[in-house]
């Protein structure tokens, strides 16, 4: 089955780039050096501005003559599905209804769409639900990677499939977790505490003060999140799957042709 966004090698590029620069604005308090610039007040601030410029680029590149009407179109929906479908959980007691449709729409759809579809379904329910703030580009960079890593599993089929996103659906959304409290715990609690980020401390202590903060303060919703979105995968996913590769197979996507000049 064709993929509705093909990976030209400028966009692998720039996706690359995003997500190593991404990867810095989510672990820098845990590989920062004691005594280096970055400071727990500005640093967050710097990558909150940084990230949406990565994004972008990002989705320019992926976008730009990779998408045809019907492929915008089938985002669009799964964007809008998922937008509508985030709030009806909102993380309470860690139920998350979204990523599911997240990973099914990777998986159909392929590593470049999963991608721009986490981006897109979590920039719309922030739209929705009057959530834009700093948080919302390191949430959006997350779930991209959702999408991401859904399209890029093995070839699987049956039972075995449905096993195998729903293991990926429950390690991807504690990953989630742990990289959204990342980006907000140098700041959350403030200074000399056990649960603190320390600026002047080595790597370890403050992987063992993460941990701890993560235990204390948001496992319980994470693993919520985690049961959530496995059991939707195996519950629902066979009809998704299945409704989702018949509507790929209908529309046939194919890349638009470019433009060519006659000479």
């Amino acid at each position: 089955m064709t993929q509705p966004l093909r990976m030209r090698p400028r966009a692998v590029a720039a996706l690359t780039l995003a997500s190593v620069g991404g990867l810095a604005a989510f672990l820098w308090p845990v590989i920062v050096q004691p005594g280096a610039v970055l400071e727990s007040t500005s640093a967050p601030l710097v990558f909150a501005l940084l990230l949406p410029l990565l994004l972008a680029v990002v989705l320019a590149e992926m976008s730009e003559g990779g998408m045809d009407t019907k492929a915008l179109a089938m985002l669009g929906v799964l964007s809008a599905i998922g937008a509508a479908l985030r709030p009806l959980g909102a993380g309470t007691a860690g139920v998350e209804t979204v990523f599911f449709v997240l990973v099914l729409g990777g998986r159909v759809f392929g590593p470049g769409f999963g991608f721009v579809l986490g981006a897109t379904t979590m920039f719309s329910s922030a739209l929705l639900t009057g959530g834009v703030g700093p948080w919302l580009p390191f949430q959006m960079l997350g779930a991209a990677w959702v999408g991401l890593g859904a399209g890029a599993l093995p070839r699987a089929r049956g039972r075995a499939e449905l096993l195998l996103l729903a293991a990926y659906s429950a390690v991807s959304a504690l990953l989630y977790g742990a990289l959204l409290n990342l980006s907000f715990w140098p700041f959350a609690l403030g200074e000399h505490t056990q649960l603190s980020f320390d600026a002047h401390a080595g790597v370890l202590a403050n992987l063992h003060a993460f941990a701890l903060f993560t235990v204390a303060t948001s496992l319980g919703w994470d693993v919520g999140r985690a049961l959530t979105t496995a059991l939707l995968v195996l519950i629902t996913g066979r009809a998704v799957l299945a409704s989702l590769r018949r509507a790929a197979r209908r529309a046939a996507f194919e890349a638009p042709v470019e433009f060519v000049p006659a000479t």
